[in-house]
């Protein structure tokens, strides 16, 4: 079965949750430790990273202090932002999008359509929880990670 959030997104939100645990810090992380911790390629996390950048999410800085961190508050930034910049709306027809609205391909009449009342309820409930969950709540709510215990 094929998944409805893109692997792309997917390791876009571990990128930025883990930037949030680093917020606190005020520190620049690079990608490769973001990469390392994360388990995301790291040549497809970069060219994430860049779509991050440009998208307002994450701000970077080259050089030997260089690498990338929130570009605001990880209250301020939702999940559902993330995803969007990434995967694009999240209507599941285009007649129910609110950012790209239009008809479908094979629709007759969308005035009609006996389906868009109830995909348009779907919209606005994942839309609902995507925007109500910060990347800092995805961060307090993240399980511990696993440290391997040395044997004694």
């Amino acid at each position: 079965m094929a998944s409805m959030l893109s692997s792309k997104a997917k390791y876009a939100l571990r990128a930025a949750v883990f930037l949030a645990e680093r917020q606190r810090d005020d520190c620049w992380t690079l990608a490769s430790d973001i990469a390392d911790a994360e388990e995301i390629p790291k040549k497809f996390l970069e060219a994430i990273l860049v779509e991050l950048r440009d998208g307002g999410i994450v701000d970077s800085r080259r050089g030997r202090a260089g690498g990338h961190r929130l570009a605001r508050p990880s209250s301020r930034i939702a999940a559902g932002d993330v995803i969007r910049l990434i995967d694009g709306p999240l209507a599941l027809t285009p007649c129910t999008s609110r950012t790209r609205l239009g008809p479908c391909d094979d629709c007759v009449d969308p005035a009609i359509c006996a389906l868009r009342p109830a995909l348009q309820k779907a919209r606005d409930a994942v839309a609902a929880v995507l925007d109500g969950c910060s990347l800092a709540k995805l961060e307090r709510d993240r399980r511990p990670r696993k440290v391997a215990v040395p044997l004694v």
